[in-house]
C-alpha cells in the first residue's frame, strides 16, 4: 500500500503493517468527508500486498478515538432535503459505512484499533469491526444513540451480540452510559489496556507479533473466529432507517447542535 495524506485521515504503510491515523478536529466525527477517506482506505486493503500482515488504527486528537457520526452534518442534510429525499440519502450513508466496516471486519490481515478517551457510537462501531482492541486506561466506550430516538447504525449492535455477552449489549444500548476501559476489558470488549498514551505502542507491539505467521494461516483461522453477521448487518440498517423517519430523532438532533457544551456527546 501507499502512503496516504487526507484531510481527516492519513496512513503510512511499510512492507508489513500499515497505521493509520484519525486526526479531524474535534473528535473524529465520521461524516460524508471521512467517509470518504476510509472508502479509499477499504478500496487499498482490497488490493494490497499480500506482505501486509496487520493495519493499525489509532487518532491523534486529544479528547478520544472518536465522537462517532458528524450529527451536525446528519442534521444539517434533514434541513436542507426534501423530506422525501432524507432517508434514502441516511440509507446510502450507512450502505457505504457499511461497505468499508465489514472490508475491514474481513481484511485479510490482522486490524488493531488503538483507542483512548472518547470512543462512542460509530466511533465504536469503527473499533469493534477491527480484530483487537487496545485501550489506554482513559478510553470510555458509549453508545448514545438513544438519546436521538435511534440505535446505532454503522453495525454496531450485530458486532457486539457476536463479540460479547446480551447483558453487556442491553446495558450499554438502554442506558447510554459510558464504560471506562477496566469493564470494557472484563466484558471482553478490549484486549489489552494500557497507561494514558500507552495503547499505540502496545498495539504496534501486538502488529509486530501478528507479522511472524504464516499469513494464509492467520486468515483461514480469523474466518472461523471472527464470522461477519451480514444478514443482521443488512437488518440494522433498516431499522436505523425506519427510526430515522422519526419526528424524535430530528428534535433530538436539534437539541444536539444548538448544545453550547465544548463535547456535547459526553453523558
Amino acid at each position: 500500500m501507499k502512503d496516504f495524506a487526507g484531510k481527516t485521515l492519513s496512513w503510512t504503510a511499510t512492507e508489513n503493517v500499515v497505521e493509520l491515523e484519525l486526526h479531524r478536529e474535534p473528535c473524529n466525527e465520521i461524516g460524508t468527508a471521512t467517509l470518504e477517506e476510509l472508502e479509499k482506505l477499504a478500496q487499498a486493503v482490497e488490493h494490497a500486498e499480500k506482505s501486509l500482515r496487520a493495519i493499525v488504527i489509532h487518532s491523534r486528537i486529544a479528547p478520544g478515538f472518536s465522537a462517532g457520526a458528524d450529527l451536525r452534518e446528519l442534521y444539517r442534510g434533514i434541513q436542507q432535503a426534501p423530506i422525501e429525499q432524507r432517508t434514502p440519502r441516511v440509507r446510502d450513508f450507512l450502505q457505504r459505512i457499511h461497505r468499508v466496516l465489514n472490508t475491514i471486519d474481513a481484511a485479510p490481515m490482522t486490524t488493531i484499533a488503538a483507542v483512548h478517551g472518547v470512543t462512542f457510537g460509530g466511533g465504536l462501531e469503527l473499533a469493534l469491526a477491527c480484530d483487537i482492541i487496545i485501550a489506554d486506561k482513559s478510553a470510555r466506550f458509549c453508545f448514545p444513540e438513544l438519546r436521538l430516538g435511534l440505535i446505532p447504525g454503522f453495525g454496531g449492535i450485530p458486532r457486539l451480540k457476536r463479540d460479547i455477552g446480551n447483558a453487556v449489549i442491553r446495558d450499554l444500548l438502554l442506558t447510554g452510559r459510558s464504560f471506562n476501559a477496566a469493564k470494557a476489558q472484563a466484558a471482553g470488549l478490549v484486549s489489552q489496556v494500557t497507561a494514558e498514551g500507552g495503547a499505540l505502542a502496545a498495539a504496534r507491539a501486538t502488529a509486530a507479533q501478528a507479522c511472524k505467521f504464516e499469513r494464509e494461516t492467520a486468515v483461514t483461522a480469523k474466518r472461523f473466529i471472527k464470522p461477519i453477521p451480514y444478514d443482521e448487518l443488512r437488518q440494522e440498517i433498516e431499522l436505523f432507517c425506519e427510526m430515522f423517519s422519526r419526528p424524535a430523532v430530528e428534535e433530538g438532533l436539534r437539541k444536539f447542535v444548538e448544545n453550547t457544551d465544548k463535547m456535547p456527546y459526553l453523558p
